[in-house]
């Protein structure tokens, strides 16, 4: 509970939404509640974080799908856009591994860089969102996202 409005606004951040924000911390309790199993867990708000992150990106790309559908002028520009949105099993295989890799990336930055990072490259949050939001200056949040984001192209050997 101390948490809400710090993971409402996090959500908020990453969807755009306050509604749907609200939605998904409510999702993320429960599947958080049924993962820990009433157990106390180390860092239950950092994993209450990757919830509302993971649901929050999983509900963006959504809308984006939902939204392309409903904007097709026909039957095929549909069944094009849905075709589109699926990766094809060599891209899924080429991926995988790197997409692992910056998982595990992200997973080591200290918590409120982590944070500054998603926000900033998943969410689209501004460096001012983002300083609100750890509550601290926007040079500092820069330097996070920064920091961040240099952390996850060492790790993944990119220039």
């Amino acid at each position: 509970m101390q948490q809400r409005s710090a993971l409402v606004s996090y959500a908020r951040s990453i969807t755009g939404s306050g509604t749907n924000a609200e939605d998904l911390v409510q999702e993320a309790w429960l599947r958080f509640d049924e993962a820990s199993n009433n157990r106390l867990l180390e860092d239950a708000t950092g994993y209450l974080f990757r919830i509302v992150r993971n649901l929050a990106l999983d509900s963006k790309r959504s809308q984006a799908r939902e939204y392309r559908l409903t904007r097709a002028v026909n039957y095929d520009e549909a069944v094009h856009s849905l075709a589109a949105d699926t990766p094809d099993p060599e891209s899924i295989a080429l991926y995988s591994a790197e997409y692992a890799r910056m998982q595990q990336a992200l997973a080591e930055l200290p918590e409120r860089t982590r944070i500054a990072c998603e926000m900033h490259r998943f969410g689209d949050a501004k460096l001012r969102e983002i300083a609100a939001f750890l509550n601290i200056s926007v040079p500092l949040a820069h330097k996070l996202v920064a920091e961040g984001v240099e952390h996850c192209k060492e790790r993944l050997g990119w220039p």
